[in-house]
């Protein structure tokens, strides 16, 4: 059974920093390509960003280029998430999720395996 489980959400003040890791097990995480979602309340979920295979190409949503980082540790079944220079309309539920289609993915529907979100409160 695949299973994907965040942590590290948390509450923060505006400019504030947050590190986001999501375990992945029952799959073979270097296989995976690894996104990260979010979700604030009455909006669609959106793409943030999304790392290949290795961890040698990534792709960052325009709002989060340059404050958000991903990466991943293969031989810890890990991907991570570092936030930086947060911001209220950062707020949101994060989501990291899996596919296997071999690029970076960033459509909900190119994903196959969802954790089940850590929180992110950012307060001006």
């Amino acid at each position: 059974q695949v299973q994907l489980v965040e942590s590290g959400g948390g509450s923060v003040q505006a400019g504030g920093s947050l590190r986001l890791s999501c375990v992945g097990s029952g799959l073979s995480f270097s296989k995976y390509g690894m996104g990260w979602f979010r979700q604030a309340p009455g909006k669609e979920r959106e793409f943030v960003t999304a790392i290949d295979t290795s961890g040698r190409s990534t792709y960052y949503t325009d709002s989060v280029q340059g404050r958000f980082t991903i990466s991943r540790d293969n031989a810890e079944n890990t991907v991570y998430l570092q936030m930086n220079t947060l911001n209220p309309e950062d707020t949101a539920v994060y989501y990291c999720a899996a596919h296997l289609r071999g690029f970076i993915a960033v459509l909900t529907t190119e994903y196959t395996h969802w954790g089940q979100g850590t929180q992110v409160t950012v307060s001006s």
